[in-house]
C-alpha cells in the first residue's frame, strides 16, 4: 500500500544533521444532515465582513457542483524534466524572496508567500485575491524566487505556476511575521499556535484510506484569499478540491493565537461511490515511544509527532488510545452518534522525553476537531501503518459516517480545528499521563506482557485520605488478564495501574480497556489500547 506525499517538513542545514520531510496519509468526509444547511448558512453569515464581497462560498460551491457533473479531467503536468528530477534538498533550495511577500508593501497584518512547482508538486495551483468586490489572479513569476544552488535557468520557468502557499502573521512578536499556516501537496495543510513547531497535518478530504484496493488523493486546484483589513485578526481562505471521484468547496477562517483556530465549512459532491468516506482527517507520525521502544540503537527515548488519539463521545466519555507503530496495517475505530470531538495529541511535553534539539518534538502541535452541528451515526477511525523511520507519516484519524451521500448530492459539514502546543484537550478531572510496556513476570520474567498506566489530575487531590481507588480492566477474547493492581503514584500525586496479561494467539491483536473508579464514581479518562499482532 502506498500513501501519498504531503507537506515538505523541517530540515537542518547544519553538516551531518538529518534532513527530514514528512509524507502525509489520508482521512475522510461527513454525513449529510437535512437540517445542516441552515447551520452552514449561519456559520457563514455570522463571520461575514460588514461589506460583503461579490465572491464567496456559494461561488466555490457552484464550481464544485459543476465539476462533479462532468467527467474528471486529470490536468497534464507542465513540469520540465529538470524540475521533476529535483530531489528534496535541491527543491528546498528554491526559495520565495521574502521582500516579495504578498501584501507586505500594504502594511497588512497577514502576508502570503508561495511555493514553486517541482519535485513531487508537478501540477499548478491557481491563486486568487478577493478584494474591492472583485477577484484578481495572483500571477506566477520566476522573479519571485531565488533558485539558489539548483543551477536552474529562471528564464525557462515562465509559464509555470505555484504549488501552494504560506500565511505569515505576527504570532510570537509584533516585530516579525511568523509562518502560521501552509497549504502544500494534495489537500494537506498544517498550522501552529504560539511557540509551536510544525508537526502533524490536516487534509481537506481523503478517500479509501487503509483500504487494500488503494487510496485516492484529491487535491486543491484553486484558492481565493480575502484581502484582510489593516487591523484584521483572521484571514478567510476559499479552496476548490477535485479528484476522480469527488469535488468539494471549502471556506477556512484562520485565527492565529496561542491556540490557532481554523473554522472549516465544506460542501462535497461525489462523482462515484467510495468505499470509505471520512470527515476532518488528521495525519501524523509515530515511530517509537514509551510504550514501544526503538528496535535499533537511538539516543532519543521517543520519536513521534503525536502519542495518542483522544475522543470525546456524545455521552461525554473521554477515551484515550495510545499510538503504536505496528508490523502490519492496523485499523480500529470507536462507533458513536454525534461525536463531541476527537484529535491526535502530543501529550508528552517534556524535552527529556525526546532529547532532540533539531526536531523539538515536545513543541509539535496537537490538533482537535470539534464538530459544528450533528454529524449523526458513524465512527472515529484510526489507521496505523508500519514505518521504518520518522520520515513517513503513518497515523491517520478521521470520522466515517454510516450514511455517506449518493453521487451528485450536496453534502455539507463544518467543524472547528484547533492547533495547540501548550494546552491540551483532555478531561478536567484526570487523564492518562503515560503508558509503558515491558515483559511481565511472576517470580521471574516470562512470556506475559506488563503494562503500567499512570493517571494524574486534580481529582486525586480532592480524594479524602483512605478513599479507595480501583481499576476496572478488561480484554477481548485474544487476551487473558493474569493480574492487575492499582496503587498511589507518590512521585506524581496520581495513581498507577499495572496490568499483566498473555496473548491467546500471537498472530492477532488484543484490545484492552481500563479506567479508575472510586465507589460508583468514575475518575476521568478511559484507557483503550490495541496490542498489535506479533
Amino acid at each position: 500500500m502506498r500513501f501519498g506525499e504531503g507537506i515538505i517538513g523541517e530540515r537542518s542545514d547544519a553538516p551531518g544533521r538529518r534532513h527530514n520531510y514528512f509524507r502525509m496519509i489520508q482521512p475522510m468526509i461527513s454525513p449529510h444532515l437535512s437540517t445542516f444547511a441552515a447551520l452552514v448558512a449561519a456559520v457563514l453569515c455570522g463571520s461575514c465582513p460588514a461589506t460583503a464581497f461579490a465572491f464567496g462560498f456559494a461561488d466555490v460551491a457552484q464550481r464544485a457542483m459543476q465539476l462533479a457533473a462532468a467527467p474528471f479531467k486529470n490536468p497534464p503536468s507542465n513540469l520540465a524534466n529538470e524540475l521533476r528530477a529535483l530531489d528534496y534538498d535541491r527543491y528546498r533550495d528554491i526559495r520565495f524572496r521574502g521582500d516579495q511577500a504578498y501584501w507586505r508593501n500594504a502594511g497588512l497584518p497577514f502576508e502570503l508567500t508561495f511555493f514553486h512547482q517541482g519535485f513531487y508538486y508537478d501540477q499548478p495551483v491557481k491563486m486568487n485575491e478577493v478584494a474591492a468586490n472583485q477577484v484578481r489572479e495572483i500571477p506566477f513569476s520566476p522573479a519571485l524566487f531565488d533558485y539558489g544552488k539548483t543551477a536552474l535557468d529562471a528564464q525557462k520557468m515562465q509559464g509555470l505556476g505555484f504549488a501552494g502557499f504560506r500565511v505569515h502573521y505576527p504570532l510570537n512578536t509584533p516585530a516579525y511575521k511568523d509562518e502560521v499556516l501552509v497549504f502544500l501537496g494534495a489537500s494537506y495543510f498544517r498550522a501552529i499556535g504560539k511557540g509551536g513547531r510544525y508537526g502533524l497535518s490536516a487534509r481537506g478530504l481523503a478517500l479509501d484510506t487503509g483500504v487494500m484496493s488503494g487510496e485516492e488523493f484529491p487535491r486543491f486546484v484553486e484558492f481565493w484569499i480575502e484581502r484582510p483589513t489593516p487591523k484584521a485578526r483572521e484571514l478567510v481562505i476559499y479552496g476548490l478540491l477535485d479528484s476522480r471521484r469527488a469535488t468539494a468547496a471549502y471556506r477556512f477562517v484562520l485565527k492565529p493565537a496561542a491556540e490557532t483556530v481554523m473554522e472549516v465549512t465544506s460542501r462535497l459532491y461525489l462523482r462515484e461511490n467510495v468505499a470509505k468516506l471520512g470527515i476532518a482527517p488528521l495525519t501524523s507520525m509515530y515511530f517509537f515511544g514509551e510504550n514501544q521502544r526503538s528496535q535499533k540503537e537511538d539516543f532519543r527515548p521517543e520519536v513521534h509527532n503525536s502519542d495518542g488519539l483522544s475522543v470525546l463521545t456524545d455521552t461525554h466519555e473521554w477515551l484515550w488510545r495510545p499510538l503504536v507503530n505496528p508490523k502490519r496495517l492496523l485499523v480500529t475505530s470507536f462507533a458513536m452518534n454525534n461525536p463531541t470531538g476527537f484529535g491526535l495529541m502530543q501529550r508528552d511535553r517534556d524535552f527529556e522525553s525526546y532529547e532532540d534539539l533539531e526536531a523539538r518534538y515536545e513543541l509539535r502541535p496537537s490538533a482537535w476537531v470539534e464538530p459544528l452541528g450533528r454529524w449523526g451515526a458513524g465512527r472515529v477511525e484510526l489507521v496505523q501503518i508500519p514505518t521504518p523511520d520518522e520520515t513517513n507519516d503513518n497515523i491517520v484519524a478521521f470520522w466515517v459516517p454510516d450514511n455517506p451521500p449518493p453521487p451528485g448530492q450536496a453534502f455539507d459539514f463544518a467543524y472547528r480545528l484547533s492547533w495547540h502546543s501548550r494546552s491540551e484537550r483532555r478531561p478536567e478531572s484526570s487523564w492518562i499521563a503515560q503508558t509503558r510496556r515491558g515483559h511481565g513476570y511472576a517470580r521471574k520474567p516470562d512470556d506475559s506482557i506488563l503494562f503500567t498506566i499512570d493517571f494524574q489530575g486534580p481529582i486525586f487531590d480532592k480524594l479524602a485520605d483512605g478513599t479507595g481507588v480501583e481499576s476496572i480492566v478488561s480484554a477481548d477474547g485474544n487476551g487473558k488478564i493474569l493480574e492487575h493492581n492499582t496503587y498511589r503514584n507518590e512521585a506524581s500525586g496520581g495513581w498507577r495501574t499495572a496490568i499483566r496479561l498473555r496473548r491467546v494467539d500471537d498472530d492477532k491483536p488484543v484490545e484492552l480497556r481500563a479506567h479508575l473508579r472510586s465507589g460508583n464514581r468514575g475518575l476521568g479518562e478511559s484507557w483503550n489500547y490495541i496490542l498489535p499482532a506479533q
